[in-house]
């Protein structure tokens, strides 16, 4: 009876210090994927990236780096982490084929964003409506068209075919 008390002591013992450290692990990650988050948005920022970009870049990294903490702090406690890595792939596939075109419209916002073929104020003709340029947001861009009609674009649309823009009057330098 001593000997089996002795041996629960010390698997309880053991598993104590697992415990502390996977709460030690989790602390620690969550602070360096913040430090790290904080750091990617702003190296973007310092490069002059567009805000919204910029913060999304970083909510990703920090939940992606979380994630990954998770599993290792569930791993030191002594869980199976193979099927929660293989769920967290499946869910991202699932993810992936359910916003697939919202993720074209994203990757086109951030070509827009890096290679500006136009900017804000720019008058433009793209995906059959012509407006000015109000904003450029990461899925779509918002023109004001005629008569004061805000007209929303998906970014997707946009770089798909062909896109004017209207520059301004440049008079010619006299000879």
């Amino acid at each position: 009876m001593e000997g089996m008390w002795k041996e629960i002591s010390v698997e309880a013992v053991k598993l104590g210090l697992n415990l502390l450290a996977a709460i030690l692990i989790f602390i620690l990650g969550k602070w360096a994927a913040k430090i790290v988050s904080k750091f990617s948005e702003g190296m973007m920022t310092k490069a002059k990236v567009n805000h919204t970009l910029a913060s999304f870049t970083k909510n990703i990294v920090y939940y992606g780096l979380l994630i990954f903490v998770a599993i290792a702090a569930l791993n030191k406690v002594g869980i199976e982490t193979n099927s929660f890595v293989a769920l967290v792939g499946a869910a991202g596939l699932a993810v992936g084929f359910a916003l697939q075109g919202s993720l074209a419209n994203f990757a086109a916002g951030v070509m827009i964003i890096f290679f500006q073929p136009f900017q804000v104020g720019d008058t433009i003709e793209a995906a059959g409506a012509i407006g000015k340029v109000e904003e450029i947001q990461i899925f779509n861009t918002v023109l004001l068209g005629e008569g004061n009609k805000l007209i929303i674009i998906p970014n997707g649309k946009l770089t798909a075919d062909k896109i004017v823009v209207s520059l301004p009057q440049m008079t010619k330098p006299e000879i």
